[in-house]
């Protein structure tokens, strides 16, 4: 007998460390004009960030290329605690990973003055598309270290 088949869900992890305390660097993750700062990849700039910070809440995120297109990010907040942790859902509003994945960020706090950022995106359909996000997520936090 074969078996059962069994699926490895397809997860990526990020981790930053930040010259800041957990309760400045969660206010940098959840507040509209600083998201508006940092949070799309190189060159893109965000026009559009839209915060109702309680569980049940919606968030909508705008990155704008230079070019002129325009990717969106939705989702829904399943966990909110300040300043340890952030739990929501992501869904692209067009293009190939219009799948809903979770993503997961602690706020880890390294001494009086610097917090360690853990950020997990999980439930993708590919590698790929993890790929993606990986690079997406890398060129944010990037930006995001670079407000501190």
């Amino acid at each position: 007998m074969a078996p059962a088949s069994q699926t490895t869900p397809i997860t990526l992890r990020l981790s930053r460390i930040l010259p800041g305390p957990r309760e400045k660097v969660f206010r940098a993750w959840t507040t509209p004009a600083e998201l508006k700062r940092w949070f799309a990849p190189g060159d893109m700039t965000t026009p559009v960030a839209e915060v109702d910070l309680k569980v049940g809440g919606r968030y909508r995120i705008q990155m704008q290329a230079p070019d002129g297109s325009v990717h969106q990010a939705t989702g829904v907040y399943q966990v909110v605690d300040p300043p340890q942790r952030l739990v929501y859902t992501w869904v692209w509003d067009a293009g190939p990973d219009q799948h809903e994945t979770l993503v997961t960020v602690e706020f880890l706090a390294r001494g009086p003055d610097r917090t360690e950022v853990v950020l997990t995106h999980e439930r993708f359909t590919n590698t790929e598309a993890r790929d993606r996000h990986d690079k997406g997520w890398t060129g944010c936090l990037e930006k995001f270290v670079a407000l501190f």
